[in-house]
C-alpha cells in the first residue's frame, strides 16, 4: 500500500454475528407485517390479523418516531437503550396470536436495530483523514457534476468518488472498474476529475452506446473547463497576428526609408510599442509563463520578435478551437515543429475518459476475458441492482488484481434468496442472500415483499415525504373489485402507473381493468363507488399498515448488509472491511456502501 496509516477500527465477526442473532429474533416476529401484501390488504383484511391496535393510535406513535428520524432531530440511542437486548425491551407482539400490541416497544425495536445506532458504520469523514485525504491538486478541479448531472446523482457522484479516489491512493492503484455503470456518470467522473483508468461494464447495450455518446459531449465539457484560460490567451494570440499584418506592413515601408534616411536601431522597439500599445509587459509575461508550463519549446529572446514569436494556438488541444477560426488567422504556415508540438501538447491536455464495456457480470465472470489491460484495480458499483451488489463482493474476493471494494447495493426485492422456495428445484450455486455462513446455517429467509419493504426511505417519509396513500388505497380497493366482480383471487399482472393518469376513482378502475384486460363495462359506476364509500373510512388502516412497513424499512436493510460484511469478514485475504454512510439519505436512501481491502502479501 502507498500508504501505512492504520485504518479505522469495525466490529469483528463475534460481534457482527451477535447483532444478527438479535435482529433476526426481532424480524422472526416482525416479517409478517413487510410480507403482507398492499394489494390484498382488503382483501384478505390484513389489519385485522396482524394488529390488535386502533389505527389511530399506531399512526400517532409511528409519526413521532419518524420524526425523531429527520437529520435535524435525530437523537441517538441512550446508553441504557443501546445495551438493551430485544428480551428486555416491553413485550411487542402477543405470544398466541402473533399480533402486534405494543406500537412503542416495535418503534423503539426498530430502531435499536438500525444501522446507526448498531454502532456498526465507519464514519466516512475518519475513514478520508485515515486514507489520507483528498488534498493534492487534481486533474479536472473545474469539472462540476452538477452540470450535467441531476442533483441526486451529483451527490452521489461526488461523494462516491472521493472515496473511491483516496482508497486508489492509498493502495497506490490507477485501475477502477465500475460494475453496473450504467450511463456512465461515476464512471466519467472519477477519470475526469481524478485521472483514473476507469472501465465501466454494464449489462446493457443501450447503456453503453448511450455511455459512449456522454463520453463524447463530456469530452466537450471537460475541454471548455480545462482549457478556458487558455483560450482567453489565444484569443490574444489571433489579436497579435492581426496587428502582426499591419506591422509588416509599416515595418516594409520604415525599411525603404532607412535604405535613404539612416534608419535607426532601435526602430523596431519603437513599432512594437506604438502598435500594440494594449499589450503590457505583464501580459507578455504570462503568455511566457503559459507556454513554458505547458512544456512547449519557448523563445529565448529578451524582446517579443513577433517573426520567431511561438503562436499561442499551438498550446491547445487540437479540437479546442473551431477550423473556422483558425482560416482567420492571416498568412499563418505552421512548421512541422510547430504541428508536432501541438499533438503532444494535445495528448498531454486530452482528458482520460473511461471506455465503457458490454458484459453480463456474475460471480463466475473472467475479467481478463473483458479487459485485455487488466492490472492491479479496485472495483467499484454505485447502486447495482439485485444480485450484481453480492456477485461484485464475490469477484472481488476471488481475483487477485482486485485490491479494493467499494459497492452501493439497490433493488433489494430483485435479489434471489435461497430459502425463498425450499422444494423447488434450481440449479444456482451462487444466490444473492444469504451470502455469510451464519445465515445460510439459519436457512434464513426475507421474501420478496420484504425485501421490497426495505426499499422504502425512513427518512424521506421523516421530512414529509410521505407515501402515496391514496394511489395504494385505490390498488387494494381495485382489488376487492376483482375478486368479487370477476372472481379472481389471485392477479399477477401489473396496473402500473394508471393513478397518475386519473381522474377519479371510477376512471382509475376502468383504465385498468383494461389494462388487465377485463371487461369494464358490465361495471356500473355506481357499484365502483359504493366500494369506494365502503373502505374511505377504513384508509386510515392502510395507512398506519404502511407506516408500520416504513418504520420496519431500515431493520431489514441493516440484515442485508449485515451479510454482506459477515461474509467479506469470513475471508482470510481481506485486511479491512467496513459498512460506511456515503450519502445524505434523503437525497439517497440507498446510502450505505460495502468497502474492503485485501491484504497486501
Amino acid at each position: 500500500m502507498a500508504a501505512s496509516g492504520p485504518l479505522p477500527g469495525t466490529p469483528d465477526l463475534a460481534t457482527l454475528c451477535a447483532k444478527l442473532q438479535g435482529l433476526m429474533r426481532f424480524l422472526r416476529e416482525a416479517l409478517p407485517i413487510s410480507n403482507a401484501h398492499t394489494v390484498d390488504f382488503y382483501t384478505e383484511s390484513v389489519w385485522k390479523q396482524q394488529v390488535d391496535l386502533p389505527p389511530d393510535t399506531v399512526l400517532a406513535v409511528l409519526r413521532e418516531s419518524a420524526a425523531q428520524a429527520r437529520p435535524s432531530e435525530a437523537r441517538p440511542l441512550l446508553e441504557g437503550e443501546r445495551g438493551a437486548d430485544i428480551k428486555d425491551f416491553p413485550k411487542i407482539f402477543c405470544e398466541t396470536s402473533q399480533k402486534l400490541v405494543s406500537v412503542e416497544a416495535f418503534a423503539m425495536t426498530a430502531k435499536y436495530y438500525s444501522i446507526q445506532n448498531l454502532g456498526i458504520c465507519t464514519p466516512i469523514e475518519q475513514l478520508l483523514v485515515t486514507l489520507g485525504g483528498n488534498k493534492k491538486q487534481r486533474t479536472g478541479e473545474n469539472v462540476k457534476p452538477d452540470e450535467f448531472m441531476n442533483v441526486k446523482k451529483s451527490h452521489e457522484v461526488q461523494a462516491m468518488s472521493e472515496l473511491i479516489n483516496s482508497l486508489a491512493d492509498y493502495c497506490g492503484i490507477k485501475q477502477v472498474i465500475d460494475v453496473g455503470s450504467g450511463k456512465g456518470y461515476l464512471s466519467s467522473f472519477l477519470s475526469l476529475k481524478y485521472g483514473l483508468k476507469v472501465y465501466g461494464i454494464d449489462s446493457s447495450n443501450t447503456n453503453t452506446h448511450g455511455a459512449e455518446e456522454r463520453n463524447r459531449k463530456l469530452k466537450k465539457h471537460w475541454k471548455v473547463h480545462h482549457t478556458s484560460s487558455q483560450l482567453d490567451v489565444s484569443g490574444l494570440d489571433l489579436k497579435m497576428a492581426k496587428e502582426r499584418k499591419v506591422h509588416d506592413e509599416i515595418k516594409h515601408r520604415a525599411y525603404n526609408e532607412r535604405e535613404s534616411n539612416s534608419y535607426p536601431a532601435n526602430q523596431e522597439k519603437m513599432f512594437t510599442s506604438d502598435f500594440l500599445p494594449q499589450i503590457s509587459g505583464s501580459v507578455i509575461s504570462n503568455i511566457r509563463n503559459k507556454k513554458e508550463n505547458l512544456h512547449v519549446y519557448s523563445y529565448q529572446g529578451e524582446n517579443l520578435c513577433f517573426e520567431k514569436a511561438f503562436s499561442l494556438i499551438d498550446l491547445l488541444p487540437v479540437n479546442a478551437i473551431e477550423p473556422t477560426s483558425l482560416s482567420q488567422t492571416p498568412n499563418r504556415k505552421m512548421s512541422k515543429a510547430h504541428k508536432e508540438r501541438r499533438k503532444t501538447t494535445s495528448k498531454l491536455n486530452e482528458p482520460t475518459i473511461y471506455s465503457p464495456l458490454t458484459s453480463f457480470i456474475t460471480a463466475d465472470s473472467e475479467l481478463h476475458d473483458i479487459i485485455n489491460d487488466l492490472e492491479d484495480c479496485l472495483m467499484v458499483g454505485l447502486h447495482t441492482c439485485g444480485d450484481l451488489a453480492p456477485n461484485t463482493l464475490r469477484i472481488f474476493t476471488s481475483k487477485s488484481e482486485i485490491k479494493g471494494v467499494c459497492s452501493v447495493g439497490c433493488c433489494y426485492h430483485l435479489l434471489s434468496e435461497e430459502f425463498e422456495y425450499p422444494l423447488k428445484d434450481c440449479i444456482q450455486e451462487k444466490w444473492g442472500f444469504p451470502m455469510c455462513h451464519y445465515l445460510k446455517e439459519e436457512k434464513w429467509c426475507c421474501g420478496r415483499n420484504a425485501r421490497m419493504s426495505a426499499c422504502l426511505a425512513l427518512e424521506r417519509v421523516a421530512v414529509g415525504q410521505g407515501l402515496p396513500t391514496e394511489s395504494l388505497f385505490y390498488r387494494a380497493v381495485l382489488q376487492d373489485i376483482i375478486k368479487d366482480c370477476y372472481g379472481i383471487t389471485k392477479c399477477d399482472r401489473h396496473v402500473g402507473k394508471i393513478y397518475s393518469k386519473s381522474s377519479s376513482f371510477p376512471d382509475y378502475v376502468r383504465k385498468s381493468l383494461k389494462k388487465l384486460g377485463l371487461d369494464e363495462s358490465k361495471l356500473p359506476e355506481k357499484i365502483i363507488m359504493n366500494y369506494y364509500e365502503k373502505y374511505k373510512p377504513r384508509m386510515n388502516e392502510l395507512e398506519a399498515f404502511n407506516m408500520l412497513k416504513v418504520v420496519l424499512a431500515p431493520c431489514i436493510e441493516t440484515l442485508i448488509l449485515l451479510d454482506r460484511l459477515c461474509y467479506l469478514k469470513e475471508q482470510e485475504d481481506i485486511a479491512w472491511s467496513a459498512l460506511v454512510k456515503l450519502f445524505d439519505p434523503v437525497k439517497s436512501p440507498r446510502c450505505y456502501a460495502v468497502v474492503a481491502l485485501k491484504k497486501q502479501h
